[in-house]
């Protein structure tokens, strides 16, 4: 008889999770820490639901390797070599720092030497499924986000030494560490072959693949590539997660990489979950209730001793003060390699009876508090900000084109400031520079900057968000403005502390989100250009030149849609009524809106002094004044500055009454 256990397992754990999760969400709690709640639940060491959980943590490896492998597609060879500092300053002052500082405790707490390096090794770890989770689910988009997956990916490549040295801490031998050396340097060997082949084979198998247009092939490709470069990579020695990594860095190359992160998320997201839940699974909750303090004062200890680690790491590769605090805070729980790691140590008996149980709780609970940690981590960013100003500002000066705080001042009037060099930024400082117009760029990507300053590019070292910053680049004479970043906070404090400083400068500010629209103005921002809009207006402009529309009709409704800060596609009223109009009998006409400006010839008439119909054959069907639309306004109805009327017509009656109502003087 087929033995169906694998089904009721995955039943109970997604049942579970569901309500669960549900419940978290309705406190707005992170839908990650449901996850390792409801594996506390059904696990052994609860309502014992789970019968087969060596099947659940397999099912829950693949959930790992789709994540990294996504990563992987998302992050390229080219933003991984734009972390060799990280890697090669931030991540090994992390991991080491770690490491010593539990050869300290653990010689304090009468641990033989040996041991108490392995629980540096197991504490030096974090945890990337949770962390890139986390990451994903919040709107922060700055240096920290890049600082925490460079000292991951560090962590990760970490992993194979320390387990190859594990043994050798067990029971140490002559000898041992070169054969130590010879596996690595036979692991670095095969996976380079590896990655080799696969760099010269995907992109010419995908290649043929689509050619076939068949999505399902496309998929099944996907997932071999993934699983297999994974596996391949695994027998070389590094963990699965992380082959995965490289197999998605392998296909972030190609054209096709967009189409396939879009194929693999839905299976991501499914066997995702199934990690959170095998993690909370294995925590034992009687080791709370027999060790309180020995838990409590643990978990309190590696949290501060892993964001204390992971903070200086950061501040030493040269990025900004909160940056390096908020990467601090995402690295400070332990990861779930450590959890492979410690199976090696019981092998190898350097862990094992309570003091693993006790691991174990630490670790499920410091995974459990993160997603809380991260999400109040920009309010302690914000704190950070504010000593770092009576500090004066982040001494930041090995990176080249630093603003300093004496010894030198710029001499310039009238300018730009452009706050943030990515795409937006420097078109904006190319069109600025073509034009003559004077701009100063400010940017926190220490590269970036030193690159364009050796081209004598005015790019400067700096934070936004800090007045001393904003001084140096003398705002009070600047004439504009522009925050073009991606972090949402740091926008919003670069213009809170800009409009303090300088009340008559013009800040313009790109957001992503329409959301922030309404804030960013109250901050003082005189222009905000959210990215979701200016699609829809770039979308229905490429629509409306399909049907052979004047371009000069196409881009005046783009300046009224711009003009009217956004309501005419935020309103729902009117596309409804259109919808509703373009039905049945009235399928050939066409129906537009016009915004009443103050040098229109309409303002202060009635509709019936306008007469419309009589002169264009367009007829006015409904006025929207104040956010209020009226449909089917009296005659008698005054038109005043800001209207917006909604004409009924075929193509040329409308642009006809637009013209009478837009034009200088009426037409008769």
């Amino acid at each position: 008889m087929t033995d169906y256990g694998v089904l009721g397992n995955l039943l109970f754990i997604y049942t579970v999770s569901i309500a669960v999760v549900f419940v978290f969400h309705q406190f707005r709690l992170p839908s990650i820490a449901g996850f390792l709640v409801a594996g506390a639940l059904i696990g052994p060491h609860g309502l014992n639901l789970i019968s087969d959980i060596e099947t659940v943590q397999v099912l829950a490896e693949i959930g790992i390797v789709l994540l990294l492998f996504t990563i992987g597609i998302e992050f390229s060879l080219k933003h991984l070599a734009s972390l060799r500092r990280l890697l090669l300053i931030a991540a090994p002052i992390q991991v080491g720092g770690v490491i010593a500082i539990a050869l300290i405790g653990g010689l304090l707490a009468g641990l033989p030497v040996p041991q108490a390096i392995f629980w540096g090794f197991l504490l030096s770890l974090s945890s990337t499924a949770i962390v890139l989770k986390a990451l994903a689910a919040s709107e922060t988009a700055i240096a920290s986000w890049t600082a925490t997956i460079g000292i991951l990916v560090f962590q990760d490549l970490a992993v194979v030494p320390m387990i190859l040295l594990t043994p050798i801490l067990a029971s140490p031998s002559e000898g041992a560490l070169g054969s130590v050396l010879l596996t690595l340097g036979k692991s670095i060997l095969v996976v380079g072959c590896i990655v080799a082949g696969a760099w010269f084979a995907v992109p010419k198998l995908l290649e043929h693949i689509v050619r076939s247009r068949s999505r399902e092939l496309f998929l099944l490709t996907v997932i071999v590539l993934c699983l297999g470069i994974a596996w391949l990579t695994s027998l070389g020695g590094l963990s699965l997660a992380l082959g995965a990594f490289i197999a998605g860095l392998v296909i972030s190359e190609s054209e096709y990489s967009h189409q396939a992160i879009a194929e693999v998320l839905p299976f991501r997201d499914s066997f995702n979950s199934l990690f959170f839940v095998s993690i909370g699974i294995l925590m034992d909750w009687r080791i709370l209730l027999e060790y309180p303090i020995v838990v409590v004062g643990l978990l309190i200890l590696v949290l501060l001793v892993k964001f204390v680690a992971g903070t200086v790491a950061v501040l030493a590769a040269s990025l900004p003060p909160r940056s390096a605090v908020m990467t601090g805070i995402a690295l400070a729980q332990v990861g779930e390699f450590s959890f492979i790691l410690a199976q090696v140590g019981q092998d190898n008996n350097l862990l094992s009876g309570a003091p693993y149980q006790i691991f174990l709780a630490v670790s499920v609970c410091s995974m459990i508090i993160t997603p809380f940690l991260m999400q109040l981590s920009p309010h302690l960013g914000r704190r950070v900000e504010a000593v770092q100003r009576l500090l004066h500002w982040f001494p930041g000066q090995t990176t080249a084109h630093v603003l300093e705080t004496e010894g030198r001042h710029l001499r310039i009037k009238d300018h730009v400031i452009i706050v943030g060099y990515g795409l937006n930024g420097r078109n904006l400082a190319r069109v600025l520079g073509e034009t003559e117009v004077p701009y100063i760029a400010l940017d926190l990507d220490g590269d970036t900057v030193r690159r364009e300053a050796a081209h004598g590019l005015p790019l400067y070292y700096g934070d936004a968000t800090n007045p001393n910053v904003l001084r140096h680049v003398k705002i009070e004479e600047a004439r504009v403005l522009v925050v073009a970043i991606s972090d949402p906070f740091m926008a919003r404090r670069a213009v809170q502390v800009a409009r303090s400083l300088s009340p008559k400068i013009h800040i313009v500010v790109r957001t992503r989100y329409l959301r922030e629209l309404e804030e960013l103005h109250q901050l003082g921002a005189d222009d905000v250009v959210p990215e979701e809009f200016e699609t829809s207006i770039e979308i229905f402009a490429l629509v409306l030149r399909t049907y052979n529309m004047p371009q000069d009709f196409v881009m005046r409704k783009a300046e009224q849609v711009r003009r009217e800060g956004y309501a005419l596609l935020r309103r729902s009223e009117l596309p409804e009524l259109a919808h509703h109009l373009r039905g049945g009998t009235l399928a050939d006409v066409e129906v537009e809106t016009c915004r009443i400006e103050e040098h229109s010839p309409a303002v202060g008439k009635t509709l019936l002094q306008l007469a419309l119909r009589p002169k264009t054959g367009a007829s006015i069907i409904a006025l929207t004044r104040g956010g209020v639309t009226e449909s089917n306004p009296s005659e008698k109805t005054k038109l005043l500055v800001g209207d917006i009327v909604v004409l009924l017509g075929s193509r040329d009656e409308i642009q006809r009454a637009m013209g009478f109502i837009l034009a200088d003087e009426p037409k008769n």
